[in-house]
């Protein structure tokens, strides 16, 4: 099955390739390191004596985020991190944040055995750590044959992988096949890995790591200012968090009917992706409304709409909202973005029924009352006037979103834990 996944790796990637550079031009910043995508870059360091080291796969800024308490607990247990990313904007957020907790970061090459090959002699890891879906054929093949072991962690299977796998069982079986244990976000997700075949007694429920993160709140000073700069007026802030198309006008349309029922609001979005914004201004200048874009400094003025196209400035948005939707989850969109950073942050939360990456915790969320399914952009509206027409439903929602993250912590010390029982078998 490996050589089949060899041979289509190549024609794949040809056809692919047009609109995946789309991509990366269109964002940029994927110019420095291109190298690294083949497997190349600079000479690491050699290895300290008596240290082990770990290669650690995050593919993009959600995912970066996340390991900051990871990363800080390798730290302290003694490890070199060499960490991967997959994305520009992972990238530049890895060297702002973790140059002092890594040996050094790069991108995470293709998936072909000449790249994983070149990469791996570089890297020489002696543990690999794999996040959430990064589950690379090649990559687990190499290891295997090492002796090197490959830990899943954060793992999850969102419902179009689910559906996918059981349908091609042998793709499942290339893709699970080298991973040593795997450590799922839930018992929902684990259930998922078992059903395509992975052994139970590998797995370890170690929980999501993203509610482990710790946000550094904002002062009333830098709130007040940072409203200055968005252009918000004063009154509440309605939030589309990681918005995909379709999904600003619905905003857009829901915030017209609060401000329609007198109550004095402002709408901020943050698309998932900053290279959207010329597709987001066309919509915005359709309607005659006032708007800004962050990305240009600070508003001269108040608007009614504020733009946050800015990378890895999501969590300080969060903090300015009375109301949270998370966005990919109204149709035709299906996978969802994640809802942690806005119940951490204890925010009342709306989203839409395709939270496929999310299931679990957008179930557990719905089932303790801290959140509210919209299923279409009419009910979107709705929900959006009562709640902001209405400061104790608000509390209670936040009340039981932070209730829910307070139950929820410790994945960070979990997955430690497994990390050190992996690390003392290679003793």
């Amino acid at each position: 099955m490996l050589w089949l996944y060899r041979i289509l790796f190549a024609p794949v990637l040809l056809i692919l390739a047009p609109a995946y550079l789309l991509r990366m031009w269109k964002r940029g910043g994927y110019g420095e390191n291109f190298g690294q995508r083949f497997g190349g870059g600079a000479p690491l360091p050699a290895k300290s004596s008596g240290r082990r080291r770990v290669w650690l796969q995050a593919v993009s800024v959600g995912e970066m985020l996340a390991i900051g308490p990871l990363l800080e607990g390798l730290q302290r247990e003694g490890l070199e991190v060499y960490l991967t990313t997959t994305t520009s904007t992972g990238y530049k957020l890895a060297r702002e944040r973790y140059g002092a907790l890594t040996l050094g970061v790069g991108y995470y090459p293709l998936d072909a055995w000449p790249c994983v090959v070149r990469a791996w002699r570089r890297i020489d890891p002696d543990l690999i750590l794999l996040t959430e879906g990064e589950r690379w054929p090649e990559l687990l093949h190499q290891a295997k044959r090492r002796g090197v072991r490959v830990l899943s962690v954060n793992a999850r299977l969102s419902d179009r992988s689910l559906a996918r796998l059981r349908r091609f069982r042998a793709g499942a079986h290339l893709m699970l096949d080298g991973i040593a244990r795997l450590l799922p976000g839930s018992a929902d997700d684990a259930s998922r890995f078992a059903e395509l075949g992975y052994p139970r007694e590998r797995m370890t429920t170690t929980g999501n790591l993203k509610l482990d993160v710790q946000i550094v709140p904002l002062t009333e000073a830098e709130r007040a200012a940072l409203r200055r700069e968005l252009g918000l007026p004063s009154g509440l802030v309605l939030l589309g968090s990681s918005t995909w198309p379709g999904e600003e006008a619905a905003l857009v349309a829901a915030w017209q009917r609060v401000r329609a029922g007198g109550v004095s609001c402002a709408l901020l979005l943050v698309p998932r992706h900053a290279e959207r914004r010329a597709e987001i201004e066309r919509e915005l200048a359709a309607t005659g409304l006032r708007y800004h874009f962050r990305s240009r400094g600070a508003a001269a003025g108040e608007v009614d709409i504020a733009v946050g196209d800015t990378t890895g400035e999501l969590r300080k948005f969060t903090q300015l909202a009375d109301l949270v939707f998370v966005g990919k989850s109204l149709a035709p969109h299906t996978e969802g973005q994640t809802p942690v950073e806005a119940a951490a942050l204890e925010k009342p939360i709306l989203f839409g029924p395709g939270m496929g990456n999310f299931r679990p915790i957008a179930r557990d969320l719905l089932a303790r009352g801290a959140a509210v399914e919209v299923p279409t952009p009419e009910v979107l509206a709705a929900r959006a006037v009562d709640l902001l027409s209405d400061p104790a439903a608000r509390a209670r929602l936040a009340a039981a979103a932070a209730q829910w993250r307070r139950e929820n912590v410790g994945a960070v010390t979990r997955t430690l834990n497994v990390i050190r029982e992996e690390l003392g078998s290679l003793r």
